[in-house]
This record gives C-alpha cells, sequence and structure tokens, in this order.
C-alpha cells in the first residue's frame, strides 16, 4: 500500500467499491493507516473549502475508511483494571495512546478519546467526556464534563464546549456534512448540535439551544431565517449569538390549542459586552 494519502484513498474506495467482496485482511490494514492518520491530523473527514457555500468539504473516503474498520472488527475483551472495568468492543478501535508530551490535557475521571481522534495541544478534556473516531478537535478547545464530540465531527481553535453538550458526527450517510464548530465559538450547556450544522467562528451558542439539518434558525437583528437547502447544511453565520426561542402553530389543532415549536433565534452579533462575559474563558486553560 502506498504511504502517501492520495494511495491510501485509492485503496479504501477500492475495497468499499468491492462490497461484500472485499479482503477482510485489507480492509483491516487499509483502517489501520487510516486511524493512524487521523490521530496525527494527516487526514479529516471535512476539511476548510472557501468555494464552498458553507466553507467546507467532505473527504467521503475518509467515512467510508472509518466504516470498513467498524464492520471488519471482532468483538474483544477491552477490560481495564484487572477486569474490573468490564468493557468488550471491536478490535479494530482502541483507545487513543496519549503521553504527556502530546500537550493534551486529560482531568482523572473517565473520559474516553477513540485512536484516530485528533486533539491538538493544549486540549483540555474534563471528566466524564466522550471524542469518537474521526474528530477532529484542534488546540486550545475545552471539552467540558458529559460533553461528547461525535465521529467525524471537526471543532476548531478555542472553542468550549460545554458541560452535558452533544456535538454530533455525522458518519452516515456517507456524503453529508459532519457538524463544525469553528475557532472561538462558545458552546453552551446541554446544547445539540446535529445533522451536519455548520457554526461559523465566534458565534455563541446558548445553553439548551438544538441546531440540527433541518431547523430553521431565526435571524432577529437581520429580519431574515436562515435554512439549509439542497445539499447545503444549516449555517449559523459568524459572531451570531443562538438562544432557544419558540415560534406558534399558525394551521390545524396546534393553533387550536395555543401550542409553539421549538426554534433557535439570533437575537444580536458578538461586541463587546458578549466578549466581556465570556473572558472566564481565558482564565481556565
Amino acid at each position: 500500500m502506498s504511504g502517501s494519502l492520495d494511495g491510501l484513498r485509492q485503496t479504501i474506495e477500492g475495497l468499499t467499491a468491492a462490497g461484500d467482496g472485499a479482503d477482510p485482511a485489507a480492509c483491516r490494514e487499509a483502517f489501520a493507516h487510516l486511524r493512524g492518520a487521523l490521530s496525527r491530523g494527516e487526514a479529516r473527514a471535512a476539511e476548510p473549502d472557501p468555494a464552498s457555500t458553507s466553507g467546507w468539504h467532505v473527504n467521503v473516503w475518509v467515512k467510508q475508511g472509518i466504516l470498513l474498520g467498524f464492520r471488519n472488527g471482532d468483538l474483544a475483551d477491552a477490560s481495564m483494571d484487572h477486569g474490573r472495568l468490564p468493557f468488550f468492543d471491536k478490535d479494530t478501535l482502541p483507545l487513543k495512546p496519549l503521553e504527556l508530551g502530546s500537550g493534551v490535557r486529560i482531568v482523572p475521571g473517565g473520559s474516553a478519546v477513540r485512536d484516530g481522534a485528533f486533539l491538538g495541544r493544549g486540549v483540555i478534556a474534563m471528566p466524564p467526556m466522550y471524542v469518537h473516531i474521526g474528530a477532529d478537535v484542534d488546540e486550545g478547545t475545552m471539552i467540558d464534563s458529559h460533553a461528547l464530540v461525535g465521529s467525524c465531527a471537526q471543532v476548531g481553535k478555542r472553542v468550549h464546549v460545554s458541560a452535558a453538550a452533544q456535538i454530533g458526527g455525522v458518519l452516515e450517510p456517507i456524503g453529508a456534512m459532519p457538524v463544525i464548530v469553528e475557532d472561538d465559538v462558545l458552546i453552551g450547556g446541554n446544547t445539540g448540535l446535529y445533522e451536519g450544522a455548520v457554526v461559523k467562528g465566534r458565534a455563541v451558542i446558548g445553553a439548551g439551544t438544538v441546531l440540527t439539518g433541518s431547523t430553521p434558525v431565526y435571524d432577529l437583528p437581520n429580519e431574515r431565517i436562515l435554512r439549509p437547502g439542497p445539499g447545503v447544511p444549516l449555517v449559523v453565520p459568524e459572531g451570531a449569538v443562538v438562544v432557544p426561542g419558540a415560534r406558534a402553530v399558525s394551521v390545524g389543532a396546534g393553533h387550536d390549542w395555543g401550542l409553539s415549536l421549538a426554534t433557535p433565534v439570533i437575537v444580536k452579533y458578538r461586541d463587546e459586552k458578549t466578549d466581556a462575559r465570556t473572558e472566564l474563558e481565558r482564565w481556565l486553560r
């Protein structure tokens, strides 16, 4: 197998095209090479692309390679502490080996990072949190307690993923955009980002906000409604401050009963006052 990413891509695409006829040993070998490239940050499930409407494009072959690892792994004993912590998982999906020289702060208390995830220097992991394979978490980002960074999710520099926030990864469908969180974003507690939402730099996602691939976002300052389109994910603009809101049901029984539906609302764009409120982030690192 070629040591280059281009050679690895061609190998993975060929094995994927072969379907059930692909050699399991070749699939495992290709996946092992991909896992290493992902762990080192040499390969990514999605990359910045100025020519794209969202500013990003998906590397489909990376997702295909991850699926090869899932499909060709065998269930194995992954227990810890001499069996007192019993775990059983695919043998192709070990935990990421981390050492002091990596510059990553892993606070004791039950966190887990899959091998095949990238963590930049200065990342802080508060317990317990979980980072799945294919995720890319850039330098200086804090992942708080009970937070999840799903498979293939891309998280930028100096992001704060607050307690119990869920960043969905979107491994499948293969061609779908994973969740993207750009640099200097603050994600509030109990927030859910799913189905390939793209959050641009310096945005603030307020506690309890849920963004999905089909969620309209009401931009009050600009008097517009942001919606995803065919093949285009939901994009939260740079510096937007998004909070949970509600909109009334206008027809049928929902209207008669006075019901409303949850919806994210942009109430302002980031300013000096917002920056002052988030200054604590700098001191936590």
